[in-house]
């Protein structure tokens, strides 16, 4: 089934199709980029084109000249009752009101896949997010890029693409070795010694005890006065493990669960860094060669020139070639994330990565990695890294205090033990990951407009109330037999109902499921500003006690519209709550 947009973008691509056999547009006119869209003021009519603007100069005309005869076959298409033409070119339709009436129906039919999409059918993305280092819960750092991953997981899968979401576990750095010894101190503890303050350098926070403890039930004491050298490897290992224990329960409470958990360990263990190497030397894409001094300022007294394996990045618009190993032979991080990025690229037609934006340094170098693996393959891997900045916890307006559990940092448990998982979510989505955000525990929970997770849930939660009352003390139930009699204020809230489908197209595309949580703003909004007009007229309620069909019809669409809102909220992985 057809949705409106669907359906009228198709009338569209008949009428430029018909103008090409006309010979009004060239045969190899293209109509990739012609748009369907709302106008933006709702007087201009229910839908705009910008159809004749795009293709005017491939017809060699102006863009009103060829609006003109674009306007003329499409008011001859059903279902368009007229068809103006704005400003330089625009083409504004009107529709027969019968088609937003088929669209309410369309939702009520397609139910939980009303909006879902095929654009993506055919197409694997890799997601990668969260990534955190495993030496602790997580924390408020890695909160908004966890949700924001999820969440553009759900919409690529909700719009047909094939989604893999991944977590890399960075276990074969310098930290590991620092939360092994951390683990052994609260080990050597749980055995009964005093182990005094924890030394600066290992990690403090209370989460190691029960590790401590745990690993002293397992080993005994064998380990308690051995040499690091004969403890350190055994430490390294299990604590990883109780930390990715500990990691994917704090990522259970946000609803989150990746379908792959990749290590790095594992990746050097496998020689994939070496494979990796012989690959882009085969392809001319590593050199050995001599690193620049360091720009900017005089180098250090001791540096020296020494020849390494580089990258050819340059070559990708990073602004000098890469290191892949250092001089002592050991291989860098950037040398290791190429190989975990050139197997990730093996598995998948896309990839993604979610990152904070203290790593905006080394986009340019990864991105030239995949497109190296990319040029050498001859098939091309879309990659795309999105930045997500760092949120102030508030609270109250003032910031918030460290947590105890942790240390020195306000873990998510914390988080969603105080305001809930979905707070969480649909908070981390209501600004562009882009930009700074602030997370006010107080303003979060607060009963009002200004809250938008409040203010959707509680349109939801309106909805199924108000469906309950009408069925309760009127023996009143959702029909569609008689919504031929809805109006215009109906039609309005059907319109924004109706852009679900093309917000979810949208936000795919573009890979920003932010979008989603804004329109859902909007609906909720648009439905609030409907029920308020039962204040004032009491003949706009949606229970009416005289006319018990136009109370079913209105009913019919608030289902609708709550249908939208579940559907929306569940690509966000938050719940649609039927009481308030």
């Amino acid at each position: 089934m057809k949705t409106l947009y669907a359906a009228f973008s198709g009338t569209i691509d008949t009428v430029l199709t018909a103008l090409v056999s006309d010979g009004v547009l060239p045969a190899d006119a293209s109509f990739k980029n012609v748009t369907l869209e709302p106008p933006r003021d709702p007087s201009h009519g229910d839908l705009a084109t910008n159809a004749a603007m795009v293709l005017a100069k491939p017809a060699k005309t102006n863009p009103r000249a060829l609006a003109e005869q674009i306007a003329a076959k499409l008011e001859a298409e059903a279902g368009i009752l007229s068809a103006e033409i704005a400003g330089p070119g625009f083409i504004n339709l009107r529709l027969d009101p019968a088609a937003w009436l088929d669209e309410l129906q369309a939702i009520a039919a397609l139910s939980e896949d009303y909006g879902r999409s095929t654009i993506g059918a055919g197409t694997s993305v890799n997601v990668e997010y969260v990534s955190a280092n495993p030496t602790g819960p997580m924390h408020m750092g890695h909160c908004r890029g966890a949700v924001v991953g999820d969440a553009l997981s759900s919409l690529l899968e909700f719009a047909g693409h094939d989604v893999t979401r991944e977590y890399y576990i960075n276990d074969a750095g310098g930290q590991v070795d620092v939360l092994a010894r951390s683990a052994h101190l609260r080990y050597r503890e749980a055995l009964g010694d005093d182990i005094g303050a924890i030394p600066e350098g290992l990690y403090p926070g209370d989460y190691l005890v029960p590790v401590g403890e745990a690993l002293a039930n397992q080993l005994g004491d064998r380990f308690k006065t051995a040499a690091e050298e004969e403890w350190l490897p055994v430490f390294r290992s299990e604590a990883v493990a109780r930390m990715m224990e500990l990691i994917k329960s704090d990522l259970a409470m946000l609803g989150i669960h990746h379908d792959v958990f990749s290590s790095e360990a594992a990746l050097h263990e496998a020689k994939k860094p070496d494979a990796a190497e012989a690959w882009l030397r085969e392809h001319d894409f590593v050199y050995d060669g001599v690193l620049e001094a360091p720009k900017g300022k005089a180098p250090p007294e001791d540096w020296e020139p020494v020849e390494l394996p580089l990258f050819r990045s340059t070559k990708f618009g990073d602004d000098q070639d890469r290191p892949i190993k250092k001089s002592n032979g050991a291989w860098t991080y950037f040398g290791a994330d190429l190989a975990y990025h050139m197997q990730k690229a093996e598995k998948a037609d896309e990839l993604i990565d979610i990152w904070g934006a203290d790593h905006a340094g080394t986009v340019k170098r990864i991105k030239a990695a995949v497109a190296a693996l990319s040029e050498g393959k001859g098939k091309a891997t879309p990659f795309d890294v999105k930045l997500v900045q760092m949120v102030q916890l508030m609270r109250g307006g003032e910031p918030v205090k460290m947590s105890k559990r942790s240390g020195n940092f306000i873990t998510i448990a914390d988080m969603v033990d105080e305001v809930g998982k979905d707070v969480v979510r649909f908070t981390m989505l209501t600004r562009k990951p882009e930009a700074q955000m602030e997370f006010d525990f107080a303003k979060v929970v607060e009963a009002s407009k200004d809250n938008p997770v409040w203010y959707v849930q509680y349109a939801h939660a309106r909805i199924q109330s108000t469906i309950r009352k009408a069925a309760e003390d009127e023996g009143v139930s959702p029909s569609a037999d008689g919504i031929a009699q809805l109006g215009d204020e109906e039609i309005a809230l059907i319109r924004r109902a109706a852009q679900f489908p093309r917000e979810v197209e949208a936000a795919a595309k573009a890979r920003e499921p932010h979008r989603i949580a804004f329109y859902l703003y909007d609906l909720a909004t648009d439905l609030n500003s409907f029920y308020s007009l039962g204040n004032t007229d009491t003949e706009k309620r949606f229970i009416l006690k005289q006319d018990k069909g136009l109370s079913s019809s209105r009913l019919f669409l608030a289902a609708a519209i709550g249908q939208v809102l579940r559907n929306g909220l569940r690509v966000l992985g938050v719940e649609a709550v039927d009481r308030m």
